[in-house]
């Protein structure tokens, strides 16, 4: 059997040294699979070549972050089998409804959104308009360390499950257009599996590559299956159902389906609910479900 292999693009903000980084993804991803299915996690354990990291944010900040913040938080995580009241009653509070209502309004009137924005907004915001305008060719760069490995992967005939969270999806997106358009790019993901999206924002929607397109030529042609999950309470993926905005890839025959499931994250930092870390999408149960799915399918095709 080819080794199939589990493409990860994190998100925004500084992540820790690649290494370490990648083996603290693995190894909750490595873990949700374990409890869905032990089989499955097993394999994906003896499977060294199977996942792989695109460290793509130290180039873009030019920082690592210290490990040691999240290390406990990880740990506690794994004592944890689901979701508790606590975590549902706090991701769906009045609050974070109320918040949602309002990024939405700030989606439908952009020139609100200075006055609605939190400081790590702005943030977030900013290094958007970063990678968007491509300033000092960051996003041509960035984008280029994702085709790498895909190029690599597609030449050696590896299946590819290409999962990214939060702006990584905007990335992966991006990337798969352009090489829908390249001639010397004639590959397939077989899976694009987006977590934390904010795909579904049109601010970002008006930003992304081919938006000014229509028809066949305004989508990335080269997806098999989309799977986008998204958190109670994660205001990146404020408008969560990508398949309302990308429903017509599926009718030009683009992908067979685009499949939006929600989730509850449970990650706590300092005892904090955070719906929007990537550690707590990965060792998801639901994440775990689509991603054993997929590992088995490759096994019947053999």
């Amino acid at each position: 059997m080819t080794s199939p292999l589990i493409l990860y693009v994190p998100g925004l903000l500084p992540k820790p040294e690649a290494g370490v980084h990648k083996q603290a993804l693995r190894r909750c991803l490595a873990e949700g699979l374990r409890r869905h299915d032990e089989d499955v996690g097993k394999e994906f354990d003896a499977a060294e070549r199977s996942f792989d990291l695109v460290a793509w944010t130290y180039d873009f900040y030019r920082e690592h972050r210290d490990f040691a913040l999240d290390a406990k938080s990880i740990d506690d995580l794994f004592n944890r089998p689901d979701a508790s009241e606590q975590d549902i009653v706090e991701a769906s509070s009045l609050g974070k409804r109320l918040l949602r209502w309002l990024y939405r309004v700030g989606n439908l009137f952009p020139f609100l959104i200075p006055h609605l924005a939190s400081e790590r907004v702005e943030l977030h915001l900013r290094d958007l308009m970063r990678y968007a305008h491509n300033r000092n060719d960051i996003a041509a760069h960035t984008r280029e360390m994702l085709k790498m490995p895909l190029r690599a992967a597609w030449e050696s005939g590896r299946p590819v499950l290409l999962a990214a969270h939060s702006m990584g999806s905007v990335i992966a997106y991006d990337v798969l257009w352009e090489m829908s358009r390249d001639p010397r790019d004639e590959l397939q993901i077989d899976l694009l599996l987006t977590m934390g999206s904010p795909l579904g924002q049109g601010y970002l929607q008006r930003r992304i590559l081919g938006h000014d397109e229509s028809g066949r030529a305004r989508y990335p042609c080269n997806i098999r299956r989309w799977v986008n999950l998204s958190a109670v309470g994660d205001m990146t993926a404020v408008n969560p159902c990508l398949g309302n905005d990308f429903g017509e890839m599926v009718e030009l025959g683009l992908v067979e389906c685009i499949e939006d499931i929600e989730i509850f994250n449970f990650f706590r930092h300092d005892g904090e609910l955070n719906v929007h870390a990537e550690y707590g999408y990965l060792v998801n149960k639901v994440t775990a479900a689509v991603v054993a799915d997929w590992w088995r399918q490759q096994q019947h095709a053999v």
